[in-house]
Order: structure tokens, then sequence, then C-alpha cells
């Protein structure tokens, strides 16, 4: 809770101009707590020029005021454990906040979730393992990543393989009962019993 500064005769707080409520007392007559204060006080920005509230990283926007973990999951491949093993890697604080970070930072974060296997994490924890094509291990991140699930699907289909054709189908593909779910966007006819 954070105490605020008490008006004299008036309705609002001197320091934040707050208006005083019900919930905004606190024990006494003479102090004030606010539970609106407390999410201003964790946000800690060293120059107001420097702060950036959007980023461009790996063709995708990322919140700037979101701790740094948690904004890069916003790049698709990356969850928070990996954005955490690479925020790690690349010594960063887990405390700051996405918008607070250098520009030699975010080379440093952006180089790591482009070739893991460099910085030594290990291969298990890498979203495309023992490639088809080439036999490598890489994280598929951003754009990338459409890319590699098209062409898994379409050699998928090209095979002939019975997840191919079910994709081709526009059924369900990993063994669901299809008798009374999955109906939407299809058309159903409807039989009369004769007699």
């Amino acid at each position: 809770m954070v105490m605020h500064a008490k008006n004299d005769g008036g309705n609002n707080c001197r320091l934040c101009h707050m208006k005083r409520t019900w919930w905004s007392l606190g024990m006494g007559d003479n102090k004030w707590f606010s539970s609106v204060s407390m999410v201003d006080a964790s946000i800690t920005v060293p120059d107001k020029g420097q702060f950036q509230h959007i980023l461009r990283l790996l063709n995708t926007n990322i919140d700037g005021k979101r701790k740094v973990m948690y904004a890069l999951t916003h790049i698709k491949g990356v969850g928070r454990r990996y954005a955490n093993i690479v925020c790690k890697k690349a010594d960063i604080d887990l405390s700051k906040r996405a918008g607070e970070l250098t520009n030699e930072e975010l080379e440093r974060i952006v180089v790591i979730l482009q070739n893991p296997r460099q910085y030594k994490i290990p291969d298990w924890f890498l979203n495309r393992q023992k490639d088809i094509k080439d036999g490598k291990y890489s994280q598929v991140v951003a754009n990338a990543l459409d890319n590699k699930l098209r062409e898994d699907l379409e050699r998928l289909k090209k095979i002939r393989a019975h997840r191919g054709l079910r994709h081709y189908w526009g059924v369900r593909v990993r063994g669901q009962h299809t008798k009374t779910t999955g109906r939407r966007g299809r058309t159903v006819g409807v039989s009369k019993k004769k007699g």
C-alpha cells in the first residue's frame, strides 16, 4: 500500500490528485492508502525518453510494459520456459520491463533466439528436433514456424498419409469421435423415413 498525503479541507490527495473515496481511507484520519497506486510503484522508469511502449522483435509487436520474460512469449514459438532460459543466457535482469531494454540487449536476445545451440541450450529444449529434411535440431520462431507447419502438412498430404488425408478432408485428425461433435461449418442432410 502507498501512503497519500492528506489535503487540508479538500477531497483530493496533494501528491497524486486522487479523489478521496470510502475505500481509499486507511488507518486514522490523517493517513490515506490506495491499492491503485501500488501498480504505479512497481514500474520504475529510469528515463522517459528511453522507455519504449511497443517493441518490434522478429516481426512481432511486443508490449514494453510487461516484464521481459513474459513479453517474449508474444513471439510465436517462444514459451515461458524458453524465454526464461534466453534471458538468463543473455544476462538480462528478469525484473526489467521489455521497454527498458537497450538495443544491445535486444540484439543479444534475437541472436540467442535464432541460434540456441551455440549458447548451449540443450537439444531437448528446442521445438524442432531431428528435422525430416536435414536432421537438424533448431528452435523455429515467428514466421518460420508457420512455414514449417505448412510444409509438414503438405508433405503428409503428398505422401497420402492418414493424417494428411484427414487434414485434406477437414475432419478431426487425432482420433476423436466425430459422430456428434465437430459439425460446425458442415452441411448435414436430413433423411426422412418412409412409411
